[in-house]
C-alpha cells in the first residue's frame, strides 16, 4: 500500500471561475478553463515534484492566462499516448484542445507552463 497526499486544487479552480464569471464568461468556456487549471495542476504535482503549485490567474480583457509553476526543469510534451486504452497520459493534449495557447517557460528552478484562453471560445 502507497500513500499518496493529493494536492488540493479547490481553491484555485473556485477563484478563477469566481473570476470568470464576475467577468461573465460563458459557462462552457469556464468549465474548459477549469478542466485545463486542473490537469496542469495535477501534471505539477504529479511529474514537477512540486508538492503545492503556484497558480497565478491573469484576465486581461478578453483574454485569461494561466500559469502553474513546477520544481521540474524538463518541458512538457503534448502527445497521445501511444496504449489508448493507457490511465494517463492525455491531460496536455487534452489542455491544447480546450485552449488558444499553451507553452512553458523556464524558471530559475523548474519552469511554468501556462495556457491561454479568449472569452469568445
Amino acid at each position: 500500500m502507497r500513500a499518496c497526499n493529493l494536492p488540493d486544487c479547490s481553491t484555485a479552480r473556485s477563484e478563477l471561475s469566481d473570476l470568470l464569471v464576475s467577468a461573465g464568461w460563458r459557462p462552457s468556456v469556464i468549465s474548459d478553463a477549469e478542466l485545463a487549471l486542473h490537469e496542469v495542476f495535477v501534471n505539477a504535482w504529479r511529474h514537477g515534484g512540486t508538492p503545492a503549485p503556484m497558480v497565478v490567474l491573469a484576465l486581461t480583457g478578453p483574454r485569461l492566462r494561466v500559469s502553474v509553476a513546477d520544481n521540474n526543469p524538463i518541458f512538457p510534451t503534448v502527445h497521445l499516448p501511444t496504449d489508448p486504452l493507457a490511465p494517463s497520459g492525455r491531460g496536455l493534449f487534452l489542455v491544447r484542445a480546450l485552449t488558444h495557447r499553451l507553452g512553458a517557460e523556464p524558471r530559475k528552478t523548474g519552469k511554468v507552463v501556462w495556457f491561454e484562453l479568449e472569452a469568445s471560445a
